[in-house]
């Protein structure tokens, strides 16, 4: 599975609905893919995910991680073997934390490592969360 998430850094009513509009701040996207690097070191992301649900494992395999700017819209893609509910946002929450300068790529192991939901971002907002691709090995 892959998903891309939009961000926009400019005011922009044409991605209103489609993005996460973060046009007040300024956000390093060279950390962000840092911590990118990090997201494939591990496999357990409980930190990511919604609390409270049936799932038997928070076990999952990332492929691909990373963001791209383009102009005043960022994007990120993500592509694993399975997500987490909530596991998308809850990264890019944590993602724009990094970008921001509240905390260091470095961080994401800590937060990882914790296992717990408090110790990550808050979610981003559903706008601008797209699947893009669902495969099926037969």
């Amino acid at each position: 599975r892959t998903y891309e998430y939009y961000i926009s850094l400019a005011k922009n009513p044409f991605t209103q609905d489609s993005a996460w509009q973060l046009w007040r701040r300024k956000i390093d996207v060279s950390k962000m893919n840092e911590a990118c690097g990090i997201l494939f070191e591990y496999d357990d992301f409980t930190s990511f995910a919604k609390l409270h649900t049936d799932n038997k494992t928070n076990f999952c395999k990332i492929y691909k991680a990373e963001w791209e700017q383009n102009g005043n819209e960022l994007k990120f893609t993500i592509s694993a073997d399975r997500f987490l509910r909530n596991m998308v946002r809850a990264i890019v929450g944590t993602m724009v934390e990094i970008g921001a300068g509240k905390i260091e790529p470095e961080d994401l192991r800590k937060i990882i490592e914790s296992k717990n939901r408090n110790s990550a971002g808050t979610s981003a907002p559903p706008q601008g969360l797209l699947l893009v691709d669902v495969g099926y090995e037969f």
